[in-house]
């Protein structure tokens, strides 16, 4: 069976780390800030307290979800636990999300608008390739595309910029 991999960023008490879900069946593998984790025994989703064994030692924690974050406590301490959303790394000059980055690395397909075009928000600007599967990585906001830095073939690397945004400006 051909492992299906899932990148995402998770915030751990504002420090972020990198997470890959390289497996969930029949045990949940992950591989954390480059290194692996096998969790063994990992309780469904939910509120409560629970017993999980990772790296074949089991923890107790306890979780509650708190609007689109997670607070866990575990082994004595209490975390709070966000995803981070993949277009927060944004250019300087322009804000948050004028630019569009790698989930992971990977070549891109095919390149849907180009520079100058108006977007709007969810609309694809690029399909990449990574670990052969196809992801349309779509605009983070409305604007105006401002460059795309890769031609279809071109590889990348995780959190290369792809694509950026301009404003949309009242005359565009």
């Amino acid at each position: 069976m051909e492992k299906l991999t899932m990148a995402i960023r998770l915030s751990l008490d504002d420090k972020v780390h990198h997470v890959t879900i390289l497996r969930r069946h029949p045990h949940l593998v992950l591989v954390i800030d480059g290194e692996e984790h096998e969790i063994t025994r990992l309780p469904g989703p939910g509120d409560g307290r629970g017993t999980m064994s990772i790296g074949g030692h089991d923890v107790g924690f306890a979780r509650a979800t708190l609007g689109d974050r997670q607070v866990v406590r575990l082994g004595g301490r209490t975390f709070d636990v966000s995803r981070v959303d993949p277009f927060s790394k944004g250019g300087a000059a322009g804000g948050a999300q004028d630019a569009l980055r790698a989930p992971m690395p990977g070549a891109v397909v095919t390149v849907h608008r180009q520079p100058g075009d108006r977007v709007v928000r969810g609309e694809p600007l690029v399909t990449i390739e990574s670990m052969k599967l196809q992801t349309a990585l779509p605009a983070p906001r409305d604007g105006v595309v401002a460059g795309i830095l890769r031609a279809e073939g071109e590889t990348f690397e995780k959190d290369e910029v792809i694509a950026t945004l301009e404003p949309e400006t009242e005359d565009a």
